[in-house]
């Protein structure tokens, strides 16, 4: 088992090679246009607050339509799901494009394209989640999940960079515009694609008419995640990480007077959680071997917590026991350390849910899955932020990072059966 991050996805499925570059080049895409975004409405409103409506109309969409989205998705041809979900993308990006060469005004606008923009995401994701275990065999799984982590966190940190580049040097236009020609890869792999219909209940081609879908049919998913003990083991250990030990809603404050810096040290703390992320997968390489993947989770999950008290004590110290620059030195490596741990901890929740999940219900747990990785850090950054209001940034730093630590563990103890988790016989 190879060392380095593991590329037989790549080589062994041309339909999976497409839909990965694809989806890949478009990631690149989506994060240039939020940046834009982002500051497009500041040129507009002055407003930090109309900035931050930004991410209210972004997570409103995902949470109705990511779990409606994995309704379609188990009751309709998952190619052609994904096609209309990537059309209103594509669409939303072409907007984009034309409201800034239009010299548009209104931030009303941007809150409407964001609306339909993320709508689209919310079809298109369980989608493409539930179609790669059709073009995969259960083996290559994390493998496969390794190099989209990769992809996502690649996109996280090249997009905004460049999309800093561009708005400077060419202007809102040509950024989006940009944004719209990368969306078109996406397409591409969607198009060259065969029909990928959902499997019926005993896991052979459905023959009779689906029932549309409805809120039965979501209630049905739900019903499936609230009696599978593995499967639900793997959202709510991504709760523990995300609800209680998300810092990034301090790094302003913390920048500022842990630091002594400003938006480039808030830069560089959001930008090391990136680069950890990517440094583990590229030597990803031999999560493929690993049998118990819920006992990786447990461990990963432990390891975020446990970078976060060390973030949360080198802003303790920094200033007092130990120099400010070296302070934050090593908060950047503990931050690097948490979103190593946080993007093992996501190939194997992704493989869990994605192998032990039936066929017929694939789409629906992908949209919860869409639904909680979208949802959790929201509601992380409210935790942090008001326990930081009643204490301070450090403490609820530290706090949270160790109830992180203390709830997976006591989760674990409660459902031995993850522990005990075996990928080659997958059992939800």
């Amino acid at each position: 088992m190879p060392l380095l991050l593991d590329l037989t996805p790549l080589r062994v499925n041309a339909s999976y090679r497409r839909l990965w570059t694809g989806f890949t080049l478009s990631g690149i895409g989506t994060q240039l246009a939020t940046t834009a975004i982002g500051l497009q409405v500041y040129e507009m409103t002055g407003s930090s607050l109309a900035v931050g409506l930004v991410g209210v109309f972004a997570l409103v969409p995902i949470v109705v339509l990511g779990l409606y989205g994995g309704a379609l998705v188990d009751t309709h041809d998952r190619r052609t799901v994904a096609l209309v979900g990537g059309a209103v993308l594509w669409l939303a990006a072409i907007l984009n494009t034309v409201q800034a060469w239009a010299g548009n005004t209104e931030p009303w606008v941007l809150y409407v394209l964001v609306v339909v923009s993320n709508a689209g995401f919310a079809v298109v994701s369980p989608a493409r989640s539930a179609i790669y275990p059709r073009l995969l065999p259960d083996a290559l799984l994390p493998a496969a999940n390794a190099l989209n982590v990769g992809a996502m966190n690649a996109a996280l940190t090249v997009g905004p960079l460049l999309a800093g580049v561009l708005i400077d040097q060419y202007g809102y236009t040509a950024t989006y515009a940009l944004d719209a020609a990368m969306f078109a890869f996406a397409m591409w792999g969607l198009l060259r694609l065969e029909p990928v219909p959902p499997a019926g209940p005993d896991g052979g081609r459905p023959g009779a008419r689906r029932r549309a879908p409805g809120l039965t049919s979501v209630l049905d998913g739900l019903r499936f995640l609230a009696t599978r003990p593995n499967v639900r083991m793997t959202f709510l250990a991504d709760f523990c990480a995300m609800i209680l030990a998300q810092p990034r809603a301090l790094f302003p404050a913390v920048a500022l007077f842990a630091f002594g810096g400003g938006a480039a040290t808030v830069g560089l703390l959001s930008a090391a959680i990136a680069v950890g992320a990517m440094t583990a997968m590229i030597f990803s390489g031999r999560l493929g071997a690993v049998v118990h993947q819920g006992r990786a989770v447990v461990v990963a999950v432990a390891l975020w917590g446990a970078s976060i008290v060390g973030f949360g004590i080198a802003v303790l110290t920094a200033g007092r026991a130990i120099e400010r620059g070296l302070a934050l030195v090593l908060a950047a490596v503990c931050l690097a350390c948490a979103g190593a741990a946080d993007s093992v901890s996501s190939v194997f929740r992704n493989t869990i849910l994605q192998s032990a999940t039936p066929d017929h219900l694939r789409g629906r747990l992908q949209g919860v899955f869409i639904v909680v990785v979208a949802g959790g850090p929201r509601l992380g950054d409210l935790v942090s932020g008001s326990a930081a209001t009643l204490w301070t940034e450090w403490g609820a730093v530290v706090a949270g990072g160790a109830a992180c630590i203390l709830v997976v563990l006591a989760l674990a103890r409660w459902q031995r059966g993850f522990l005990a988790y075996d990928s080659r016989r997958p059992a939800p």
